[in-house]
């Protein structure tokens, strides 16, 4: 889809400029005692716009299809059924529970494993789009496909909840730019450039480095996106990827679900440094609800956590209780009643938000959750309907409503808006991009003689 410039962003560009002018007005709301009633102003006027939701790889493991289960109920309330051994948390989304969380505009990621590669990973992300596609076209009165800012918008006034898809892993692609196209013309409107592996061309942030950032091929992958208008996600990828990213790419670039680094140390997390390079590059991190990226305390313990599982069982030739399962799961538990979780709280996803606003600014951050991605959730915030919630304690500490707004929806339209005008730019004067890993590979092999 080629994306034009219309009036509809300059009206809202007045909008927000006449809402600026409103200073005082501001500084009364801020004081308001009520903030349930500030906040569902804000989000009357404003879509919440959330980066990242994996309910559709939980339709495909839980029920098949879209036709499998029921999101006009509440979906925490569903029989559950064991996997590999454990029960699987409740389902974080379902209908009633997006109308209550104010939910505007969703971003379903159609994630597939990262050791899924090759054509059959570009079928298991053609079958995860279905099951996004066709589960929009089964609650017409509640979802609606959007493609763009103005869709966002239009399906909102429309009292629906704007639908769109988010590619999780750029080994989906199978190192192909057709393939990249396709799936724009698909719906896809972001691509992660990797997950938790590295893949071809640039590198993750949960594997050893092999490129020490983008691959030529991999600056082609962020040229064509930008020429298409799909945004560069880098959450999940290593630091200097995120870097190269940043330098190559010419539309502002998003992490769909990521915490601050400075915050806790977690290698998914956004550096500091990272942070005032996206703030010059006019793009945005969408902070994350999972447990390890935002509390550095949950993290410490699940890393020691994995090591007393291995040191119980690793098979086929460690571990103290190896070939006896039992016995290490006794012994796991054991460990579990002398070491609790440590408790994860709506609080401290706000302390993220907070210290990006203080590095990026305002302008630059928004809500990613990775609802029915993660394993739990902090406290406060077990589902969509919670959305609310967080905006509640932020208004508490003082953020006034033109604030909230930008960060509960504002700013990823403007990210939207600006990644569109760079595509309608650059189409004007560029082809579809034919480039390969092999003719880069050559290339590069030819300028090094």
């Amino acid at each position: 889809m080629t994306h034009t410039v219309s009036v509809k962003p300059i009206v809202v560009a007045c909008a927000l400029a006449l809402a600026a002018m409103s200073a005082p007005c501001a500084r009364a709301q801020s004081a308001s005692p009520d903030p349930s009633a500030r906040i569902d102003r804000v989000l009357e006027q404003t879509p919440l716009i959330d980066g990242h939701n994996d309910l559709a790889w939980e339709i495909r493991e839980r029920f098949g299809s879209a036709d499998g289960v029921n999101l006009r109920v509440d979906t925490s309330r569903l029989p559950l059924t064991a996997r590999n051994g454990e029960m699987p948390m409740p389902l974080m989304t379902d209908i009633p529970r997006l109308r209550r969380g104010h939910v505007g505009a969703q971003f379903w990621s159609v994630w597939i494993p990262p050791t899924v590669t090759g054509p059959a990973a570009v079928k298991m992300t053609l079958e995860q789009i279905d099951i996004v596609r066709s589960m929009v076209a089964r609650y017409p009165d509640d979802l609606q496909m959007a493609y763009s800012a103005d869709d966002i918008i239009s399906a909102f006034k429309a009292g629906r909840v704007a639908s769109l898809i988010g590619i999780e892993g750029g080994h989906q692609i199978d190192d192909s730019l057709p393939v990249l196209r396709t799936m724009y013309a698909l719906g896809a409107r972001y691509m992660t450039l990797t997950h938790t592996l590295d893949n071809d061309w640039a590198d993750s942030a949960t594997d050893a480095p092999k490129h020490h950032g983008l691959t030529p091929f991999g600056r082609a992958v962020v040229h064509e996106m930008n020429r298409l208008g799909m945004l560069v996600d880098l959450s999940h990828v290593s630091p200097d990827t995120m870097r190269a990213a940043l330098k190559a790419s010419l539309a502002p670039v998003i992490f769909s679900h990521s915490g601050a680094r400075a915050l806790d140390d977690h290698p998914r997390d956004v550096p500091d440094d990272v942070l005032k390079m996206v703030a010059r590059n006019h793009g945005m991190v969408m902070v994350t609800f999972a447990t390890a990226y935002v509390s550095a305390e949950r993290n410490r313990w699940e890393a020691d956590r994995a090591a007393e599982q291995t040191r119980f069982n690793a098979p086929p030739y460690a571990g103290l209780y190896i070939g006896q399962p039992e016995r290490a799961r006794a012994a796991l538990a054991a460990w579990d009643r002398l070491h609790p979780k440590p408790v994860v709280t709506l609080a401290m996803v706000a302390d993220h938000i907070e210290h990006i606003r203080r590095i990026a600014g305002v302008d630059c951050v928004g809500i990613g959750s990775d609802f029915d991605g993660i394993p739990d959730t902090p406290l406060g915030l077990d589902g969509v309907d919670k959305f609310p919630d967080l905006l509640k304690e932020l208004a508490r500490r003082g953020w006034s409503d033109e604030d909230l707004g930008k960060l509960a929806g504002g700013n990823m339209l403007r990210v939207l808006r600006e990644a569109a005008a760079v595509a309608a730019r650059l189409q004007q004067s560029e082809a579809p991009s034919s480039a390969t890993m092999a003719n880069l590979d050559a290339a590069k092999a030819n300028e090094s003689m």
